[in-house]
């Protein structure tokens, strides 16, 4: 065998991680997290401190408790990387990959972009076992970024690598922080794994900083919820908040929380999303004509708010294909269905926030 042929040999080898591989552990939260809307809770992986915030539903407790839209940065040389978890509410839906729910989803910076490595999830009762997320990496510096679960409480995550090798905290490269208040669709339901999710999506497309408050069947404009928005320290905020409402509830309450908002957050923008079409409406006339007065609604006051307000604007949605056939369970998207959502709004996102200075 030439030298060339066992020195490639050799760099493989050395490339796989030991059998007996021993690991020390760094808890997340000393690394760099993202995405958070409130940055100082008790619990770093809430996204909302529940002893200062009141008025929440215990559903909505679990939610803003729920980790949802953050992620970890940072650089290691291990060729492994693990994941143990202390967990505290877990949510168990049928409508969504478990790897979504109560899992961790890997990606590793190459040639300058986000490049998907990784995701999984312990089995049922096994949620407190060291979880090996990827193993036989090589040894040189990766930048890495790890979503955390969307539906699932964390009291503490440790990231683990091989012993002798190094992690340190990743500078985050997304720029400015954009406040993102809506439903179902925000969090990321009948997603198969963390990072796919509209706003998440959003972010490896254009670079900016989405701090996630989406919270299922519960984005209903509510007074406690826009005093969390309030009290955010943003620079924008996005809202899909015409999806869990009926139409008399967006009347009720739309034009109340714009004034509330910005009142806290004058001369910022805020972007109104549409609420997407619902494949479920396809046959069901019921369903149909329900999610017709919703938008209509939505589309009514919005022209009038657009007037009313400055910097107030409404923007167009669309997380389906010709076929109508992206839906998982006729009301929530595929994976496919938010990259549809994703690229149906970012060419209007970034028009309005340009002209705020957010590029």
């Amino acid at each position: 065998m030439t030298f060339v042929a066992l020195a490639v040999v050799s760099t493989l080898l050395s490339a796989q991680t030991p059998k007996n591989v021993k690991y020390r552990f760094t808890e997340a939260s000393k690394l760099n997290l993202i995405g958070k809307i409130m940055e100082d809770t008790p619990n770093p992986y809430h996204r909302v401190d529940t002893t200062m915030y009141t008025g929440f539903t215990k559903g909505e407790n679990n939610q803003v408790r729920s980790s949802a839209g953050l992620a970890v940065l940072f650089r290691t040389n291990s060729s492994v990387i693990t994941v143990k978890t202390e967990f505290g509410y877990m949510n168990m839906g049928v409508n969504t990959m478990g790897v979504s729910l109560r899992g961790y989803d890997l990606y590793i910076k190459k040639n300058g972009e986000w490049l998907y490595a990784m995701s999984k999830a312990n089995a049922v009762g096994k949620e407190d076992e060291n979880l090996v997320l990827i193993k036989d990496m090589d040894n040189s510096m990766k930048e890495c970024m790890l979503y955390l679960p969307i539906y699932s409480e964390e009291h503490s995550i440790q990231i683990g690598v091989q012993e002798g090798a190094s992690i340190e905290a990743l500078e985050s490269p997304f720029r400015h922080r954009i406040g993102i208040y809506g439903s179902s669709y925000t969090q990321g339901i009948s997603t198969t794994r963390a990072g796919m999710s509209y706003p998440m999506q959003l972010m490896r497309m254009t670079g900016l900083q989405f701090l996630n408050l989406g919270c299922s069947g519960n984005c209903k404009m509510q007074p406690y919820f826009a005093d969390v928005l309030c009290d955010a320290e943003v620079d924008a905020f996005v809202f899909d908040c015409f999806s869990n409402p009926d139409a008399r509830l967006i009347e009720e309450r739309l034009f109340p929380f714009i004034e509330k908002i910005q009142a806290a957050h004058p001369g910022k923008p805020l972007i109104f999303q549409q609420t997407i079409y619902r494949e479920g409406r396809n046959f069901s006339q019921s369903i149909d004509e329900k999610e017709k007065a919703k938008q209509k609604m939505a589309a009514q006051l919005m022209r009038i708010a657009c007037r009313k307000y400055d910097d107030v604007y409404f923007i167009q949605t669309d997380a389906t294909d010709s076929m109508h056939s992206t839906s998982v369970d006729g009301i929530h998207p595929s994976d496919y269905g938010y990259t549809l959502w994703a690229r149906s709004v970012k060419k209007p996102l970034m028009k309005i926030l340009g002209k705020y200075g957010i590029r």
